[in-house]
């Protein structure tokens, strides 16, 4: 690798598709309602206490206080994420694996800084320039892995019993206006407020289940997979350096975990 030049996909940034999707989705909502006529009578504040403050408050029954506040910045990671082409990091392994074959292992002290954003493969990469055992490196890096996809398995299951709860406080802002409606009929003007909070908690907690917790769910999901994989490559890079393996070995061994379409073809 030459000077400077990193590995992976460098710093994070916006996820253009969960904005524009996002952008998207509530922007037909509000054209919708603004279409319609008196948009001022979709917000409603008491609906949105009960709404989002009900979910939040719930869903941490459900769970610590640590794990809502780590769940909160896996969202932040899901709106910034570091997008990485796994076929681009399988290259830049072998090379470094071709590097530590030619020049020795210790030659790897030239390539630490290169890799210095990439935490995880640093940190193995590290450890076999120290000296460690390879088994014993990857052992290491195989229980660390494991232990992130546990946390973000946890964000995920988050976000997903928040999407369950949201459409209840829904219902329950509903029940409540209903419950005021009725008891002061003989009241003609506090018919349409409470009518208001009634339906607009339900159309509340539509949006918050449907619109953002379920899809960020589901992106955090489809964003730990791709790390899983990227992880995967280092600790079969990180071991196979270790033991001093033939990249083209490595080559193969890389192949057998990317996708066909992610595929490299390094020496031929």
């Amino acid at each position: 690798m030459s000077e400077g030049e990193g590995i992976g996909g460098g710093k994070a940034s916006l996820d253009s598709a969960t904005i524009i999707g996002l952008i998207v989705a509530f922007a037909l909502v509000g054209a919708a309602i603004v279409l319609g006529g008196s948009p001022e009578s979709f917000f409603n504040p008491p609906s949105v206490l009960i709404v989002i403050g009900g979910t939040i408050g719930i869903t941490t029954v459900c769970f610590s206080l640590g794990e809502m506040l780590r769940a909160g910045q896996l969202i932040i990671k899901t709106v910034l994420y570091k997008n990485q082409n796994a076929s681009t990091v399988a290259v830049q392994t072998i090379r470094i694996a071709e590097i530590a074959r030619k020049q020795g292992v210790l030659q790897l002290q030239n390539v630490l800084d290169d890799i210095r954003r990439e935490a995880f493969f640093y940190k193995g990469l590290s450890l076999v320039v120290d000296g460690t055992p390879a088994d014993e490196v990857e052992n290491m890096m195989i229980g660390e892995l494991e232990a992130m996809a546990g946390r973000h398995h946890k964000g995920a299951n988050i976000l997903r019993k928040a999407a369950e709860f949201a459409p209840a406080m829904g219902l329950i802002g509903t029940l409540i206006g209903l419950v005021q409606m009725l008891g002061n009929l003989d009241d003609p003007s506090t018919i349409g407020p409470s009518m208001a909070v009634a339906l607009l908690t339900t159309f509340y907690g539509a949006v918050l289940s449907n619109m953002v917790l379920m899809p960020l769910a589901a992106k955090l999901e489809r964003n730990s997979d791709d790390e899983l994989l990227i992880n995967q490559l280092y600790i079969l890079a990180t071991a196979s350096i270790g033991r001093q393996e033939n990249p083209r070995r490595l080559e193969m061994m890389l192949n057998s975990i990317l996708p066909p379409n992610r595929r490299v073809q390094y020496f031929d």
